[in-house]
């Protein structure tokens, strides 16, 4: 390993663990239905396989961040990495549905410390100059990741076992975490007196008592009806801690988010696109692979296929994506694509009641090749409108927002699709979301004036 080729090494193994923390969002969709048979899960229990995983890393995706700018990348990293590698060990090991989820949670949080640790070691890697080239290679290489994660989950669930999409991040982790260690030449960080003392620790457990509270009283309301007492506590008591956390975060000098970079209407509108994206992108991934298994009696691998094929088309438009929005601006590309990928969602939806598995994948390639549109548009937009001060906070609070719109969309249509049974009702409020996102962006992100 020469100084040479240090950043490439540096750069391939941060970019394989982002992959693989990426690759679980998408995996697990396809193997969901074996999954269940497999360990007797209920329909509820079996998106919560989902969604701990999101929850978790949704509220843990700031202390990440934190935690990097305290302690140093070189000790977060292999902390977070460990932290998923545990998570995954325990999901392929998992004995009963109950332990599964705990297994996804625990995943979550190592994926959320791992993250934002992920970005900041390319960034200190590379000169300013060579940044652009090497995010590029990293966003590249998470894509691939994402994208052959249906194929690997319905390849794994049919062939081998479905405990093989958690066992095979073991060596993985461990090779990419060692890589790093050798490879990753990192600064001695200076911890300033009281630093610890500082931390928000006041605003995590608001946060997290929130989230977690309202996701449990949504998903569960099915089951325990949405009048019980129980789902009318869990609802109100998360709203009120949600209610605290904003106080608290208002107030403090050094907050877990910093909310008040929400008064910025570009970067607003970016975050509320990039809630309804990762709620669109989530709905796909997973109700598509349950509709074609459930409903269509597709295979695994079948179901994995047609949605990977749909996601490849996000790795040719987004450099054509880059070029429009760097001609036209971000305001009425954003617009555009977010209104397409709307009719494209709700075209699904129309695909589930004909029961045609044609229109389905057809329009699944369109949705894919239109959905760089809206993330290559979006974030420039939204970090460019934030000074260069508040740019590490800022997308901090950018991917906190947007796993939330995850969260939010597994609660919500899972609940939905439990209540109903109809997948066409989960894609028609799904791309009613979107075309409401398409709105916001046209009034707020860059708006004239």
């Amino acid at each position: 390993m020469s100084e040479t080729t240090r950043p490439w090494w540096v750069l391939v193994a941060a970019s394989a663990v982002l992959g693989l923390v990426v690759l679980d969002e998408t995996v697990v969709g396809v193997a969901l239905p074996t999954m269940s048979a497999d360990l007797a899960m209920s329909q509820v229990e079996s998106h919560w396989v989902v969604n701990a995983y999101l929850l978790t890393f949704t509220c843990f995706l700031a202390v990440g961040g934190k935690l990097g700018d305290m302690l140093g990348r070189r000790v977060v990293f292999p902390a977070g990495a460990g932290g998923f590698l545990l998570g995954s060990l325990l999901a392929g090991l998992a004995p009963s549905g109950g332990w599964l989820i705990a297994a996804r949670a625990v995943q979550g949080i190592g994926a959320a410390v791992t993250f934002p640790a992920s970005m900041a070691i390319v960034t200190h890697t590379f000169p300013p100059e060579r940044r652009g080239m090497a995010f590029a290679v990293q966003t590249t290489l998470a894509g691939c990741f994402m994208a052959s994660g249906p194929l690997v989950g319905g390849v794994f669930a049919q062939t081998i076992s479905w405990r093989w999409i958690f066992l095979i991040n073991l060596p993985i982790v461990l090779l990419t975490v060692g890589v790093l260690w050798f490879a990753y030449v990192e600064k001695p960080v200076v911890r300033p007196p009281g630093l610890f003392a500082r931390f928000d620790r006041a605003g995590l457990v608001l946060l997290v008592g929130a989230l977690t509270a309202i996701t449990i009283g949504l998903m569960q309301a099915t089951e325990w009806g949405w009048s019980s007492p129980a789902i009318l506590t869990l609802l109100a008591g998360g709203l009120v801690l949600l209610a605290a956390f904003v106080g608290v975060e208002l107030k403090r000098a050094a907050p877990l988010i910093e909310l008040d970079l929400l008064a910025i209407p570009t970067f607003t509108g970016g975050n509320i696109v990039f809630a309804v994206f990762q709620f669109e992108k989530t709905i796909v991934f997973i109700f598509v692979a349950l509709y074609l298994q459930h409903v269509l009696g597709r295979t695994p691998i079948a179901s994995g296929l047609l949605v990977s094929i749909a996601i490849l088309p996000t790795l040719l438009t987004s450099r054509l994506a880059g070029r429009i929005r760097d001609a036209r601006g971000a305001r009425g590309p954003l617009t555009l694509a977010l209104f397409l990928t709307a009719l494209c969602v709700m075209a699904i939806g129309i695909g589930t009641v004909l029961r045609s598995e044609v229109l389905i994948g057809a329009v699944m390639i369109l949705w894919g090749a239109v959905m760089p549109g809206i993330a290559v548009t979006a974030r420039p937009a939204l970090m460019r409108a934030v000074a260069l001060d508040k740019q590490g906070q800022a997308s901090g609070v950018n991917l906190s927002i947007q796993m939330l719109g995850g969260t939010v969309a597994i609660a919500v249509c899972g609940t939905l699709l439990v209540a109903t049974g109809a997948y066409w009702l989960v894609f028609l409020v799904t791309g009613l979301c979107t075309l409401a996102a398409a709105g916001a962006a046209w009034l707020l992100v860059e708006r004239p004036g």
